[in-house]
């Protein structure tokens, strides 16, 4: 086999020259036009410029797509990788595999390519192509002829009829891994369909990734193609109801509506196509439900579509009499908990963990489309996460009862002295705040924190610290309290409102979420048991704190989904989960699905991380031993961050991370001459930092983390792999104007001043304000002198060229 006649045959290409002079026109030749190519652009790492979040270029994936009519939403089939023409063509193969995997891009066929040869990966059998030239490169009907054989139906059948729905209002609005989740279920659904199987599906989606905008989507679709009756979205908390509500009708109007009891005790989502409840709306929230609104008002067979949010919420007890009288319907799962857990310690919440993963992956099946916490991170969409672990003393070692009886303990409520048999029921260790209180130990947690917040930004970040039970939570928002009015005292300071306060269930918390989410001036830190675990979107929130024990993976991960969202609005790129009670060892493990349930113990029964609340009361009464004296002694126990490793979730400490991070960048480049070459180059920059990002190792992470936000990404790097000196960008423009005083001497007056003007973008935007199109049209390059100043000493371009590659000489 020789390669395709070529003009560019013996010169060296970069990736993009080769796709677009080799690739591109070759791809025209076997039918493949722009309709058929999809660029799909991750967010992209930010940046704080001038003290409002900038994006940087993300990363790019090109998909191809099959059309069945002009008319028709296109269906991505392939990913196509592009590598130098001077490579070998399956050099990039095996990066573009992970992205082509239910957990990325959900496509079943992989191409990689040089511009002469390519090679394909079938996911469906596992095989990899010879290399072949691409004059044979596969038509577009011959990939869709391919695909579906693979998937068991033709793309211009009814069941498939929902994937060729374009989206209301075009694609811009959703996210790559967005259309592969509603892509990956409705690929589900159209086999199920044509095997006559009950349609079942589960989606896995870190907190934050959008799930209600795909259960929207998926809904609209299924609508549009004619094949919806009346659907179900149910969760279990007024909260989500109303966040989904106003989702749900901004797409689907008045056809959408609450289910709730009228006055008059009627549905008030009657006449409405889209019903959004909450288990407890339809009264199967617990083992004690009745059932009385969903037997009075919805008959079998009901809805021929339900979506249940949050699905691993559900033991499977009452409520799922809504799936189980609707056996017909088409049955949609969605969880932000990750499919595998490996349970390190058998403890009650664990073992009912593993019971609801088990029954939720025999009712739905496997996940059909994953994507998690770390991918998010990496690809710019979810925020950065650091853990601060620290170490309680008395939590490692315990107390014993001679020691609790020595300090006098008292119930809490009523002041009672207590005695030996009274501790030795309630006592065990790690019970402490729940069987037990210890206000020293409350202090010094508290303490410990406080300064901790001090130190990474001020007192005034919005906090959620998650407490053993309601009394707990009291006592902690006291304790910051009190903190914080000190604070303020020592400084000259006016306190704010509201700075820490309880929010539980019992508390009635629902009432100061808004001010949680909200105000920029009160409600900073929240003291909860359970009800900010799941669906309460506060994206301005910056630290997770842990004061509890979890022994559940399922509600550790829900508690930390808390912290994901970024918000430009408050700069916040990042947050902290601060661990005092070791329970970030739940990240990332990998776990059983299948499970037997203990005898004696009943279907549905909650675990013991739920929290006090209106479906999970209180035991009886109980004394609450209360014992002060006890010295208490908090001590660092690490920083880590989440990362992607072998396609895994692992926690990693910030020193390994880096030096993991430091090593692939010098395997890529050796030395830092080496890097700085590649760093002026735009295409060559993006390869490095790409490669970086896909080996799991993101570079903003560090620069995040170590609050490095002031310097560029070059400087991050540099000081990491190399050894140098970091300079702030500020730094490094200012460094530029006496650096290069004999350079700029050379030219005219006013090219030298809109060179140095041009160079002082540097400081507000980094490497590429250098290279924008648009630094003509900055008022303090115009004012210099601008383009037809640079046009003086020559080609403008050349001369940004030489501004940019001066800026990084040593």
């Amino acid at each position: 086999m020789f390669p395709p006649d070529s003009d560019y045959r013996d010169e060296r290409l970069s990736e993009s020259d080769t796709r677009s002079k080799l690739i591109d026109p070759a791809l025209r030749l076997r039918g493949w036009t722009e309709a058929h190519i999809r660029r799909e652009e991750t967010a992209g790492a930010i940046d704080i410029v001038d003290g409002r979040g900038k994006r940087r270029r993300g990363r790019t994936d090109y998909t191809l797509r099959v059309r069945v009519t002009p008319d028709a939403q296109p269906v991505a089939v392939a990913l196509l990788e592009a590598k130098k023409n001077q490579l070998p063509p399956d050099h990039g193969l095996e990066q573009a595999r992970l992205y082509a995997d239910s957990k990325r891009l959900n496509v079943p066929f992989v191409f990689s390519s040089n511009g002469y040869f390519w090679v394909m990966f079938d996911r469906s059998t596992g095989l990899t192509s010879e290399p072949r030239p691409m004059s044979e490169f596969p038509t577009p009907e011959e990939l869709r002829a391919r695909y579906e054989a693979m998937m068991g139906f033709r793309l211009d059948s009814p069941a498939a009829r929902p994937l060729l729905v374009r989206y209301p209002g075009g694609e811009g609005t959703r996210r790559y891994y967005q259309d592969a989740a509603i892509r990956a279920t409705l690929e589900k659904l159209a086999r199920d369909a044509t095997q006559e199987k009950p349609g079942r599906a589960l989606l896995t989606l870190a907190t934050g990734a959008g799930k209600t905008f795909i259960a929207v989507q998926l809904l609209k679709r299924v609508a549009d193609a004619g094949q919806l009756r009346r659907a179900l979205f149910i969760c279990d908390r007024d909260e989500l109801r109303q966040q989904a509500l106003a989702a749900f009708t901004n797409v689907f109007g008045t056809d959408a509506a609450e289910v709730k009891r009228n006055p008059d005790g009627s549905n008030h989502a009657k006449n409405a196509r889209i019903h959004i409840a909450t288990y407890q709306t339809l009264d199967v929230g617990n083992e004690d439900g009745t059932a009385n609104f969903l037997l009075e008002h919805y008959p079998e067979n009901y809805f021929s579509h339900i979506i249940i949010d949050e699905c691993h919420r559900s033991a499977w007890g009452k409520w799922s009499q809504v799936l189980l009288r609707n056996p017909d319907a088409v049955q949609i799962g969605l969880t932000a908990t990750p499919r595998q857990l490996k349970l390190p310690e058998k403890t009650a919440g664990a073992l009912e963990d593993e019971a609801i993963t088990a029954d939720n992956i025999r009712h739905f099946g496997e996940p059909v489309y994953e994507y998690d916490l770390a991918q998010g991170i990496e690809d710019g969409y979810l925020a950065a996460c650091e853990v601060v672990r620290a170490q309680v003393d008395i939590d490692e070692t315990g107390l014993s009862i001679d020691q609790i009886l020595a300090l006098k303990p008292v119930d809490a409520i009523t002041g009672r002295p207590l005695s030996r048999e009274e501790l030795e029921e309630l006592y065990e260790k790690t019970s402490f705040e729940d069987r037990i209180m210890l206000p020293d130990r409350v202090k010094a947690m508290c303490a410990d924190l406080f300064q901790r917040l001090l130190e990474t930004g001020g007192p005034e970040q919005k906090t959620v610290i998650f407490c053993v039970r309601d009394a707990h939570a009291q006592a902690v928002a006291r304790e910051m309290g009190n903190l914080y009015a000190e604070w303020c005292r020592e400084n000259g300071q006016a306190p704010k409102e509201y700075y820490a306060f309880k929010c539980t269930a019992a508390s009635g918390g629902n009432d100061q979420l808004a001010d949680l989410r909200g105000s920029s001036n009160s409600h900073f830190v929240a003291t909860t048991v359970d009800l900010l675990t799941t669906g309460v979107d506060v994206p301005c929130l910056r630290n997770v704190v842990f004061f509890r024990y979890v022994q559940s993976p399922i509600a550790f991960y829900q508690m930390v989904g808390r912290g994901t969202r970024i918000d430009l609005a408050s700069d916040k790129l990042m947050f902290r989960v601060y661990d005092y009670t070791d329970a970030s060892r739940l990240f990332g493990e990998a776990f059983l699905t299948r499970y037997t349930r203990p005898e004696g113990s009943k279907e549905g029964e909650p675990g013991d991380e739920e929290g006090p609340g209106p479906d999970n009361p209180q035991p009886p009464p109980q004394p609450i031993p209360q014992v002060e004296g006890v010295s208490v002694l908090v001590r660092p126990a690490g920083r880590l961050v989440v990362a992607q490793v072998d396609g895994q979730e692992k926690l990693i400490p910030i020193e390994e991370y880096k030096e993991r991070l430091s090593e692939r960048l010098v395997q890529a480049a050796p030395d830092l001459e080496h890097f700085r070459r590649a760093w002026v180059h735009p295409d060559e920059r993006r390869q490095l930092v790409d490669h970086l990002v896909r080996s799991g190792y993101s570079p903003k992470v560090v620069q995040v983390v170590e609050e490095m936000t002031d310097y560029d990404l070059y400087d991050v790097l540099a000081a990491l792999g190399y050894g140098m000196n970091p300079l702030t960008r500020l730094q490094r423009a200012g460094a530029f104007g006496y650096k290069h005083r004999d350079w700029m001497g050379t030219m005219p007056r006013r090219t030298a001043a809109t060179v140095l003007a041009i160079a002082n973008q540097f400081s507000r935007s980094g490497t590429e304000a250098l290279e924008s199109p648009q630094i003509f049209n900055v008022p303090e390059v115009v004012r210099a002198g601008g383009l037809p100043a640079l046009k003086e000493l020559g080609e403008p371009r050349e001369v940004l060229r030489q501004t940019k590659e001066r800026m990084f000489e040593a």
